[in-house]
């Protein structure tokens, strides 16, 4: 059993897949830093100075009765908050990868090579132009001598 799983492991396709999720985990990575630190604070500024990942509601009050300045205050009181600001970064994220992933795919069938059309099998006749194979030298129409 060893054997076979050393096989299935070794195939072409899994290591592919292996290599895929791992440069896909680090590029979900570098879009996260992307949106975290490059995108959205202009946009919060641009918006009155707000912080997008520090955006929250509070659901239910903690030990300690808020208002909360933070969600790890929040947190650290025992509050139950819901994060929408976390969530408008993870959507912004996810669109910046989709689009990513769009001009990969994109660029990657771009580079594919046309295939060249097949040689015709089939030719019209000059006399009648009906359609004859292509190695024909009679015309099965017209008898015409081709």
């Amino acid at each position: 059993m060893l054997k076979e799983f050393k096989e299935f492991a070794m195939r072409g396709n899994v290591v592919d897949m292996a290599v895929g999720i791992i440069i896909g985990a680090a590029f979900g990575t570098i879009v996260k830093s992307l949106v975290d630190d490059v995108i959205m604070p202009p946009i919060g500024l641009l918006l009155g100075s707000v912080d997008f990942s520090n955006l929250f509601i509070t659901l239910k009050e903690g030990a300690t009765a808020g208002p909360y300045l933070t969600i790890a205050a929040a947190k650290e009181a025992g509050a139950v908050i819901m994060s929408y600001g976390a969530f408008f970064n993870t959507i912004i994220s996810f669109l910046i990868v989709a689009f990513s992933v769009f001009l990969v795919i994109k660029g990657m069938n771009q580079m594919k090579r046309k295939e060249a059309p097949a040689d015709p099998t089939t030719k019209e006749c000059p006399h009648c132009l009906s359609v004859i194979p292509i190695k024909a030298s009679k015309c099965a129409h017209c008898a015409s001598n081709l």
